[in-house]
């Protein structure tokens, strides 16, 4: 804990005076006279790393979160020595080391302090444990917002809070319970209209005060470990988050199935049970494109195993659902039952891969099994070996993905719900404790699942979804966000989770639906769906103990209702996939709180509701009973109500009418918006043609329309195809260029143009400066509708005089 600075400075070290410099490349080393150093790297011209050691040492260089294959390099390097300080400065940035203390400033080109020390770097000995607990303390600047930290349920600006990182099974929880499943040492500064990021890597317990105690610092420790951390500069806040995800790491693209709706529930079984479920969408004609099993499908809750009785044949049923367009997902949880007749126990026994206490019995705990032991994912020939498990499950079953949970670790009944401090680790090398490596635990069991299912499911791509995770997790699995509550202050919390989550790199995140605990109304259960289809990872998930929570368990009305939102994210999943593709490619995060769409605009800096979906859409849930609207704020633009069309200038708060079967919904003008048509799941039938809504502006803008085979990995050679959409309208014409990229082939021949808002009736069309009929493009004047080939490079429609 940092305290006032007298007191605080009594039990602390402090780095002393400079005594040498050395320049060696990219990597800056500053040795001081109490023996500590630290080594500044330029990653990039916006991204520096900070890293100190102690006692005449630095530690060996090793992290799970940082991805090798992310961008380095730099175009400018040029290092001052001044009386006072070291200058480094890059193209974007200048920093400055104090020869005093090694406090750091960072400036940006033209002079203006983006972040600083204030105590800067200090550390204390853990007489406890051994090592360090190491500190560092910033200024906070007058009016700065913080935000990050992952899936916390508190208010998006963290400013005046403190939080902890500590991977905890917290079921049930509520808004400001700390800590969740997830531990993402990663957050955003915004002050003077100026963004940065800070990403902490520590795995070690740790903390995140943004001026709680004293409101002028921000400070950050950790109860082991290193002082290593990584500073990110913007300005802007997209691209602060791009540079962390980078830095990171990017995920690759999904199934496109693993975008559409999803059902499950704690549990589906027997197996007539499942096939009645599945069947009951088909009737409905609600699309489903993946149902889940929970433990109830194993035998005894044996992980890789099946319970023959309820699932006498496992393989014919998932592919059963297969050939009704679902695909089966079920839970796999890192507790090994103890039982000598139980192959996995066997073979994990054998091979010495359980973690083991410190004097060297192997950790033994409670889960579902009963009691169970553990295998130790930080040792890289464990990953291999649970990698191998899925053959049965992947290649032999059938199964299209797997379901991680209780991987914080969770532990039941004991105090602390999960292993003792003193368990051990491999840490692929670095031997270690659990303080050191539970934060990351569930992350590696995650990356471990992930090589299964990718080697097991090839040549199609993998799917995994975890609860617990680490920055960096993102490139193998997406999460949801644990055991909420079917309450509407919990609609309100995975409103602002998915935010976070996204904010902090990991955009393919989602609830349950819902809510898992409880019983939602049916009025909250609609008000969830329509939250739900706009977050990336949509699944209704529920406790089988409080009741059923599949799209029927309400009223006819709430039915009808779930459909046409779920329809709605059928038709839209063009626009998802591009935006997850603009994600994969460039760390974009695929929900954007209004912060990141207008942090120049301080009304955005404290909203919680409103968000950006991809880049052209807004979207602001209701979170209130018995509402027909809600207020909200409508940032900066012209935007088009998605249901009305109306059309509103940005910049100001407005009531806006929405009654349970809608959502507040805009489009922002000089937008192009691609639909499929809807099917019932994924790949049902033939796409005819792509329907392009194109939201009339006066002016220009450009949209962007990523597709490729859905599944596989062709894309990554080259075959997809990328629809680089250049929109221009002016009183009384519109012009819309395409420029495409990629070798991919798309099954229709042919672009279905809607237009929204035109202010002009036509007169005639042309298509590559050829003017053709309107007839021959099916042009329907009441719906403002016509057909164009797909291969057409200007698009240029002239309105009558």
């Amino acid at each position: 804990m940092i305290t006032n600075t007298e007191l605080h400075k009594s039990g602390n070290v402090f780095p002393g005076m400079l005594t040498s410099f050395t320049h060696v490349v990219d990597t800056l080393i500053f040795n001081s006279n109490n023996g500590v150093i630290l080594q500044v790297q330029v990653l990039r011209d916006s991204v520096l790393r900070f890293k100190y050691g102690t006692g005449g040492k630095m530690e060996e260089d090793f992290s799970y979160a940082i991805d090798d294959d992310g961008n380095r390099g730099y175009n400018k390097l040029k290092v001052t020595e001044e009386e006072a300080y070291y200058e480094i400065t890059t193209s974007k940035i200048i920093c400055q080391i104090a020869k005093i203390d090694l406090r750091s400033r960072i400036f940006d080109i033209d002079g203006k302090i983006i972040c600083e020390d204030e105590l800067g770097f200090h550390y204390e000995e853990s007489y406890e444990y051994g090592g360090e607990v190491v500190k560092m303390s910033k200024k906070a600047q007058p009016a700065e917002s913080y935000y990050g930290l992952g899936d916390k349920p508190a208010d998006n600006n963290m400013r005046g809070k403190r939080f902890e990182l500590w991977g905890t099974d917290q079921y049930a929880f509520g808004k400001q319970t700390d800590p969740l499943y997830k531990n993402v040492p990663f957050y955003l500064g915004l002050h003077n209209k100026i963004s940065y990021g800070i990403f902490f890597d520590n795995t070690f317990r740790s903390y995140f005060d943004f001026a709680q105690e004293r409101h002028h610092v921000t400070s950050f420790w950790a109860q082991g470990g290193v002082m290593d951390y990584y500073f990110i500069y913007g300005p802007d806040a997209n691209s602060v988050v791009s540079g962390y995800t980078d830095l990171t790491g990017k995920p690759e693209l999904p199934p496109l199935w693993a975008l559409g709706f999803h059902q499950c529930k704690w549990s589906y079984y027997p197996e007539s049970n499942v096939r009645e479920v599945a069947q009951k969408f088909r009737d409905l004609k609600i699309p489903c494109d993946a149902i889940y099993l929970d433990i109830d499908y194993m035998d005894g809750f044996r992980c890789f195993t099946w319970d023959n009785e309820k699932f006498p044949n496992p393989t014919q049923m998932i592919s059963d659902l297969r050939e009704d367009g679902f695909k089966t997902i079920a839970i796999i949880d890192p507790g090994i039952k103890v039982d000598p007749d139980y192959s996995v126990y066997q073979e994990a026994m054998e091979k010495d891969y359980f973690c083991k206490r410190a004097d060297g019995p192997y950790m033994k705990g409670k889960v579902w099994p009963g009691e169970c032991y553990f295998p130790d994912y930080t040792n890289p020939e464990v990953r291999e070996w649970w990698a191998g498990l899925f053959k049965g499950l992947i290649a032999d079953n059938g199964l299209a993905g797997i379901w991680n949970d209780m991987n914080e670790p969770a532990v039941m009944e004991v105090p602390n719900k999960t292993f003792p401090d003193d368990v051990r680790h491999d840490f692929d090398g670095h031997p270690c404790s659990h303080r050191k490596a539970h934060n990351i635990y569930g992350a590696q069991m995650a990356k471990a699942t992930y090589e299964g299912v990718k080697k097991f499911i090839y040549p199609k791509r993998p799917f995994v979804i975890t609860r617990s995770a680490y920055s960096g997790t993102q490139r193998y699995t997406s999460s949801w966000f644990g055991d909420n509550v079917a309450t509407w202050e919990h609609l309100s919390i995975a409103n602002i989770q998915a935010q976070r989550m996204a904010l902090s790199g990991m955009s393919f995140a989602g609830s349950d639906i819902g809510g898992f605990a409880e019983q939602p109304t049916g009025e909250l259960f609609a008000r969830w769906i329509a939250l739900g289809i706009f977050h990336p990872f949509c699944r209704v998930h529920s406790s089988g103990d409080h009741g059923d929570q599949e799209p029927w368990t309400f009223d006819e009305n709430i039915t009808d209702i779930t459909r046409n939102f779920i329809e709605l994210r059928y038709k839209l999943l063009p626009y998802l996939y591009t935006t997850f593709w603009q994600y994969a490619e460039e760390g974009t995060p695929m929900l954007k709180s209004l912060v990141l769409y207008d942090q120049e605009d301080p009304q955005t800096h404290y909203r919680n509701d409103e968000f950006i979906f991809g880049d052209k859409m807004l979207v602001c849930p209701v979170l209130e009973p018995n509402a027909k609207g809600r207020r909200m704020y409508i940032p900066k633009g012209e935007w088009y109500n998605f249901w009305s069309r109306e059309t509103i200038t940005g910049g100001k708060e407005e009531w806006v009418d929405a009654d349970i079967d809608s959502i507040p919904l805009f489009v922002k003008a000089g937008s192009i918006i691609p639909r499929y048509p809807v099917m019932q799941y994924v790949g049902e039938s033939k796409i005819e043609f792509l329907t392009l809504d194109v939201y009339y502006t006066l002016g220009s803008d450009k949209s962007v329309v990523y597709e490729d085979a859905s599944d596989g990995y062709d894309y990554k050679k080259g075959r997809f195809s990328l629809r680089n959409l250049r929109f221009k309208g002016t009183k009384d014409q519109m012009t819309i260029s395409q420029f495409k990229d990629g070798k991919y082939t798309t099954e229709y021949e042919t672009l279905r143009f809607n237009f929204i808002g035109m202010p002009f009736e036509i007169d005639y069309v042309e298509v590559d400066n050829v003017r053709i009929p309107l007839e021959d493009l099916q042009y329907d004047r009441k719906t403002q509708t016509m057909l164009v080939n797909k291969e057409f490079s200007e698009f240029h429609v002239v309105g009558k005089k």
